[in-house]
């Protein structure tokens, strides 16, 4: 391959953390006008590779070369000077400020007396971004705080445009974006690939992969494993490749015994939002609960854990009508609920994995000596190793793990409250394969001890490949239950669209 072919070059990059190494001899080559995949379980080090590249961390060994040049990456500006930008998992935009505004933020247009903003001049610039992305219906002039999700992704990829990127690293892009918006995002992406532009790719969806990019290279361990062509590979060569093993199914599903009712929600309403909603979950059994964003799955289960407050129905557990007005109640009664936004509703970010891990049950490990922690770190030592979660310890921040990784502490701290019925929000969103394996394999052990488990999910082989029965959820009804050998895409699709 001719040197001038490669826009990106690493090569024996190494970073470790208190002596423990996120990186050990990183290499990365990415070609000019390609969309290059990057893939790993969580805590195989693509985060700390890509906060070295684009000036976050400094590394400990290594080089990097860009466009033929050795790459300055003493601080963030520096790279983006030199063409380089990101746009992060979580979009964390300023809301209160214009679209125009947030493109150019930090590079303002300014009126002759260099003092005042030029305004207009920035939205006219801004709106001939968009409009040349091929998103007119975005204005440049409104406030981000009204955007959704994926426009406001848009947003970020005209911001670097205007940066003169060459090279653009989107991370999980498509993680809380409709299948539409994805296809639309995928457009999107060719068309500036067309244009030259070279985007790096981070995803732990594979069907997207193999999609949308052109190469993919996989890391494991924080080391390189090797890169393969798409149109030379298969999901099961890439699997491999991330796990270092086979995984025989990825939906380790198994017959479980159904139980009696667990779990009877009658008429449950709130205005405006829910209406007549009526299901019943059994021991034993995954109810998987699909539809559109924006349906109201979420806000089914916020009701019933008593995050939000219902205007009807009835909700009885194991037969014995209940009260919820409160998590708290919820949790006596018990339920348990991973929400969708770890960061948000989930994660103590300032606490330790510890804290995070046993804040439900400190009260079950103590005594009128106080806790009895040498009990409470083996506890939670064993939930670290029952997913495999990436930490350096049990000290370390949460707000220092991935968010596969936060996502793997929060589900270890619904565990071990010990609930009959635990309710999983997106469960495996941003995580990697072989985690999502292991929580697959955790569920299908809690149903065959009798616990309910209650899916939302936006995954359809997910949806399809977990569940025992399917509520399809339709503007905040319950339009179909489906049973697993009744489901499948389309017919979910149909009934999730109102079209049944």
């Amino acid at each position: 391959m001719n040197n001038q072919d490669i826009l990106l070059h690493i090569n024996g990059v190494s970073k470790a953390f208190s002596g423990v190494k996120a990186l050990d001899d990183m290499q990365l080559d990415v070609k000019r006008g390609s969309v290059h995949a990057l893939m790993g379980e969580n805590g195989a080090g693509k985060s700390t590779l890509m906060k070295i590249l684009t000036g976050l961390y400094t590394r400990d060994s290594g080089e990097i070369t860009f466009d033929g040049k050795p790459l300055d990456t003493s601080n963030i500006h520096r790279v983006i000077q030199q063409g380089i930008s990101m746009i992060y998992q979580e979009v964390n935009p300023i809301r209160n400020m214009t679209v125009a505004e947030n493109i150019f933020c930090g590079k303002e247009i300014c009126k002759i007396n260099l003092l005042l903003k030029d305004k207009k001049e920035m939205q006219r610039r801004a709106q001939k971004l968009l409009d040349d992305m091929g998103y007119p219906s975005i204005k440049s002039d409104r406030k981000v705080g009204t955007l959704s999700v994926a426009q406001m992704q848009v947003m970020e990829i005209a911001k670097a445009i205007s940066n003169n990127s060459k090279l653009i690293i989107m991370d999980e892009p498509t993680s809380a974006i409709t299948e539409k918006e994805v296809q639309q995002l995928f457009d999107t992406i060719r068309s500036l690939k067309a244009q030259g532009i070279t985007f790096i790719y981070i995803s732990h969806k594979l069907e997207e992969i193999f999609q949308i990019a052109d190469e993919v290279t996989v890391m494991r361990d924080g080391r390189y494993v090797g890169t393969k062509s798409t149109s030379e590979t298969d999901t099961d060569e890439i699997v491999a490749m991330m796990v270092g093993r086979q995984l025989s199914e990825y939906y380790p599903k198994e017959q479980v015994p159904i139980g009696a009712p667990l779990l009877e929600v009658d008429h449950l309403s709130v205005n405006g939002l829910l209406h007549d909603v009526s299901f019943t979950a059994r021991r034993g059994e995954i109810l998987g609960f699909a539809g559109l964003m924006g349906a109201g799955r979420t806000e089914i289960m916020e009701t019933i854990m008593g995050i939000r407050k219902a205007d009807g129905g009835t909700i009885k557990v194991d037969g014995k009508p209940v009260q919820i007005k409160n998590t708290g109640s919820a949790i006596k009664n018990g339920l348990a609920f991973l929400t969708e936004d770890r960061r948000k509703d989930g994660c103590f970010l300032e606490a330790n994995v510890y804290n995070n891990i046993m804040t439900l049950v400190w009260k079950k490990h103590a005594s009128i000596l106080g806790i009895r922690h040498r009990e409470c770190r083996k506890l939670a030592q064993e939930q670290i190793e029952l997913f495999s979660t990436k930490t350096r310890g049990l000290k370390q921040k949460m707000r220092e793990l991935g968010g596969g990784n936060q996502q793997k502490v929060l589900l270890s701290r619904w565990l071990l409250s010990d609930p009959d019925i635990l309710i999983l929000d997106e469960p495996t969103r941003g995580i990697d394969v072989g985690a999502k394996y292991d929580i697959y394999k955790e569920m299908v052990r809690l149903a065959k001890e009798g616990k309910c488990i209650i899916m939302i999910s936006s995954e359809m082989p997910e949806i399809l490949g977990m569940s025992d029965r399917i509520c399809v959820v339709h503007e905040g009804r319950i339009q179909k239950v489906l049973n697993r050998e009744d489901a499948d895409q389309e017919t979910i699709l149909r009934y999730a669209a109102g079209l049944e």
